[in-house]
């Protein structure tokens, strides 16, 4: 029985993740992370993406497995960041975005792969990509094979980690969840799931919550457009 565990953020891309896992492997876990992020409302969504999750989807339902959710303060203590404090988004002087928590993907694939130890699961899945704004280094392709490398090492294991979304844009994204799930998981990820780093969730677009301005809301705003746009294409 072939089994994963997905990073799960309660954002769009980790929600898209979790439904490519869902059609994949017959049994699913997820994990997420307290951080000290100042959108943590991400983390209410997660639990009410679930549950509508399972409600809407009863194949799903049935190889959905237990929730894990990690206290990781002390990152947030430690980092000094636009995503872990009350700070004006621009890039910094290295040429990164200052919303790039040092070290966070690392520490999560890192404990993801402890629990996955633990419970026999083989493969990591997680949201991230290479083809927004960011450049974050922790995300790159190169990154997350190395990284796979050293768990595998340190924990004498067989791991794979999945990045379904490394080598496609915000657009495909969302094309990618129609294909999963159709409409009804469309619907669902612009609903009920949270990407605004301003932590925005009281103000709806017909793209999802948000500020409408931070990098973030521009990325998912961009590429439901493009989606529209290019399924309205393809029905001319």
């Amino acid at each position: 029985m072939s089994s994963a565990l997905v990073m799960f953020s309660g954002g769009q891309d980790s929600a898209t993740c979790l439904a490519w896992a869902l059609d994949r492997y017959d049994v699913v876990e997820t994990v997420g992370f307290d951080y000290g992020q100042r959108h943590k409302v991400e983390l209410e969504c997660r639990n009410v993406f679930i549950d509508e999750l399972r409600t809407n989807f009863p194949a799903w339902d049935r190889k959905l497995g237990q929730d894990h959710l990690l206290d990781l303060g002390l990152l947030g203590e430690i980092s000094d960041t636009a995503l872990t404090a009350d700070k004006r988004i621009e890039f910094a002087e290295s040429g990164l975005p200052n919303t790039f928590v040092p070290g966070r993907n690392l520490l999560f694939f890192t404990l993801a792969a402890a629990i996955a130890f633990r419970r026999g699961q083989k493969a990591l899945v997680g949201g991230m990509c290479e083809t927004d704004y960011s450049g974050y280094p922790d995300c790159r392709d190169d990154t997350l094979k190395a990284l796979q490398v050293t768990l595998n090492l340190g924990l004498d294991s067989r791991f794979v980690i999945e990045t379904p979304l490394m080598w496609i844009d915000k657009a495909q994204t969302w094309t990618l969840a129609e294909r999963l799930g159709g409409d009804a998981l469309i619907a669902l990820i612009r609903d009920k799931t949270h990407t605004c780093y301003q932590g925005d969730h009281d103000t709806y677009h017909d793209w999802g919550y948000g500020c409408g301005t931070c990098p973030a809301c521009e990325l998912r705003r961009t590429g439901h457009q493009n989606f529209l746009a290019s399924a309205t294409g393809s029905l001319e």
